[in-house]
């Protein structure tokens, strides 16, 4: 079932609401998701809205530089990020996500580190 989920960085400068049926979470092994600990879910981009103006956040990209990772300049907390896999996408760090049990979510492992590096 689909609900409505508040979410920031660390320091609140940075928020988002999306529209989820969180029924899974992905851990993925690449150095990039492995280093920082993120819990994603995959989402449209009709059910993500960015609250705070995207040219406030920093962009980091690496590698082919399809993923667009965004950062909050202020506390260095990632929430979202766009997806190399499927860059139409966003990719919610859940743990950004206020009233979560992650306990209580299926985490399914990804092998990210077996993407090629081109």
């Amino acid at each position: 079932m689909m609900k409505t989920y508040q979410g920031s960085c660390h320091c609140g400068k940075t928020r988002f609401e999306v529209d989820l049926d969180l029924d899974h979470v992905r851990s993925c092994d690449c150095t990039m998701c492995s280093k920082r600990g993120a819990l994603v879910h995959r989402v449209e981009a009709e059910h993500f809205r960015l609250l705070t103006p995207i040219e406030n956040l920093t962009l980091y990209q690496w590698n082919t530089r399809t993923a667009k990772d965004y950062f909050c300049p202020a506390c260095g907390i990632l929430p979202f990020r766009r997806p190399r896999q499927n860059p139409k996408l966003w990719s919610v760090n859940v743990r950004c996500l206020e009233g979560i049990d992650l306990a209580a979510i299926r985490v399914e492992q990804t092998k990210g580190s077996e993407l090629s590096r081109v």
